[in-house]
């Protein structure tokens, strides 16, 4: 059975959807004793980090659906860990601000990621992880679509 999948392997978006999957797997199984998932974590550190931040926008950085973040945000709210208020400019817009609650765990989580990123990148050189995150923010740099210039102005991605 081996070669199996040799077609497949000359594309870099199979050997990333491979990786991806195993990614997705591990960092859940990371998270779970915080009661989060991959989403729901992004969700909350893009929350914290950005205090304030409409729902709009939090949907664009994530690259989710709307109805997909309402879903997500409604978990996030039950659980304590943010909150939802209207705009005062925009009375239609929500603002979205993380709890006490969130924040800590937050940062308990983001304990919990940092090592899970640790173990799957051993063996690789601060330098390769950092060539790694250049080429992989040129990759979706690339993919944007060109109908979006907003996106592509931004031009290539420099070195972090």
């Amino acid at each position: 059975m081996a070669g199996a999948d040799s077609t497949l392997r000359r594309f870099v978006g199979y050997d990333m959807k491979r990786a991806f999957n195993l990614i997705q797997g591990d960092v859940n199984a990371a998270l779970k004793p915080f009661g989060l998932r991959m989403v729901t974590f992004s969700a909350l550190c893009v929350i914290r980090d950005t205090p304030g931040l409409k729902q709009s926008r939090l949907a664009q950085i994530l690259m989710i659906e709307r109805p997909n973040l309402v879903l997500i945000l409604d978990d996030l709210e039950r659980a304590d860990l943010v909150v939802r208020e209207r705009s005062r400019e925009d009375r239609r817009a929500f603002e979205l601000t993380v709890t006490v609650r969130g924040a800590q765990l937050c940062r308990e989580a983001v304990a919990a990621v940092e090592r899970h990123d640790a173990r799957l990148t051993a063996g690789l050189t601060a330098s390769e992880v950092q060539a790694l995150h250049k080429a992989l923010r040129q990759i979706e740099l690339n993919g944007r679509s060109v109908n979006d210039p907003s996106d592509r102005s931004r031009g290539p991605v420099s070195p972090s």
